[in-house]
């Protein structure tokens, strides 16, 4: 049997687009390392670097959408979801094992549970991750009652494959109208969770509870929703040097000190439903709507959307083994910053020889055996 060309093309890339996802990837980094030194949410560096993972739910609206929106009569939802899987899955089946590699040298009085954790316990919640679901309050093996205890991140995968199934099974039938309707009231779900709400924030999702379910797809369904709206409008923003203007409000937005502190908590529920609701589609709308003309430029974007999924979701476990270091030994900033600074690089070179050894050859092998058609 001979295989015929890929049947589904993939379509050309929004270059501005993969470098802001790049952009914000190593903002999460940075704010994971410095947020060892920070003894509450009221006061971290990069207060709000935690919004980059609902910047990153509008991007993939954006993006399935623009990938799949005119192909359904082409493919079936199978079809789309073992695409999903392998642009997804190996990523996160390398940030797990990782993870695994680590644990036991994580130990520290920040994750109580390590110490007492069996080994075939720690390698049944991998094998459970490999699949990215959800483990139980139950199942935790470091005291943080994660979902994925050995890769954080995961969590957001989680959520992530949840809105491709309802977008696979529901959302990419509705009308533009319909969709506009379920957005506004995604994005009023999101505003009562951070205005009325306890907490002010969107700090959460990662733990599978009542609660933090429910912080979790209000963080998931406006963004998301709103990226999948976005893209079917097609209202772009066209102006001069949009890389370097939306990466700048991203950067500006994610690193606006906390406001109003623990006795006004509304008042900075209201300016992240303002970033998430209103800034978000913007920076995604210039984003979308720039070029990039120069080389170098070209490259950096390139580099930056590259590494930006790996990046995100192999640095977690550094950060245990990192924080657990920072807390045990009662490490100042003024030391440990250099060993962050270190981590902060290390964690770039993981995620570009993940990207190059493991992700794109297994997925081009996965492409090959499973997306192509034979005759």
């Amino acid at each position: 049997m001979n295989k015929t060309p890929e049947y589904l093309e993939s379509k050309s890339h929004y270059e501005i687009l993969d470098g802001l996802r790049g952009v914000a990837s190593l903002i999460v980094v940075a704010f994971h390392v410095l947020e060892a030194y920070s003894g509450d949410r009221f006061h971290q560096v990069i207060n709000h670097g935690y919004l980059a993972v609902d910047f990153f739910f509008l991007l993939s609206g954006f993006v399935v959408a623009y990938a799949y929106d005119d192909r359904w009569e082409k493919m079936t939802q199978w079809d789309f979801y073992k695409r999903r899987l392998i642009r997804l899955q190996p990523m996160v089946i390398i940030g797990t094992l990782i993870g695994a590699a680590l644990f036991y040298f994580q130990a520290s009085p920040v994750f109580p549970l390590i110490s007492t954790t069996p080994v075939w316990q720690m390698l049944l919640v991998m094998l459970v991750g490999f699949t990215v679901l959800p483990i139980p309050v139950s199942m935790d093996i470091r005291g943080w009652q994660e979902m994925h205890p050995l890769d954080g991140p995961a969590w957001s995968l989680f959520f992530e494959y949840v809105a491709n199934i309802l977008y696979a099974l529901f959302i990419r039938k509705f009308s533009k109208k319909l969709l506009t309707v379920f957005v506004v009231l995604s994005a009023l779900l999101l505003i009562h969770f951070l205005i009325m709400g306890s907490q002010g924030d969107v700090i959460g999702g990662w733990s599978l509870n009542a609660p933090q379910l429910h912080i979790g797809f209000a963080r998931l369904l406006y963004p998301f929703f709103a990226g999948v709206l976005l893209c079917r409008m097609g209202k772009l923003i066209h102006i001069k040097n949009a890389f370097a203007v939306s990466s700048l409000l991203i950067i500006i937005i994610l690193f606006i000190p906390r406001i109003g502190g623990s006795e006004h908590l509304w008042m900075n529920g209201l300016y992240e439903s303002f970033s998430i609701i209103i800034l978000f589609p913007l920076i995604v709308s210039i984003g979308a709507g720039g070029n990039i003309t120069g080389k170098f430029a070209m490259k950096v974007c390139k580099f930056f959307g590259d590494i930006s999924y790996p990046l995100y979701i192999t640095h977690y476990p550094l950060i245990y083994l990192y924080t657990g270091w920072v807390v045990k030994n009662k490490v100042p900033a003024n030391q440990g910053l250099w060993v962050g600074l270190l981590l902060f690089m290390v964690s770039i070179a993981i995620a570009y020889a993940s990207l190059k050894l493991y992700d794109e050859p297994v997925r081009e092998w996965l492409k090959k055996r499973f997306l192509l058609k034979r005759k």
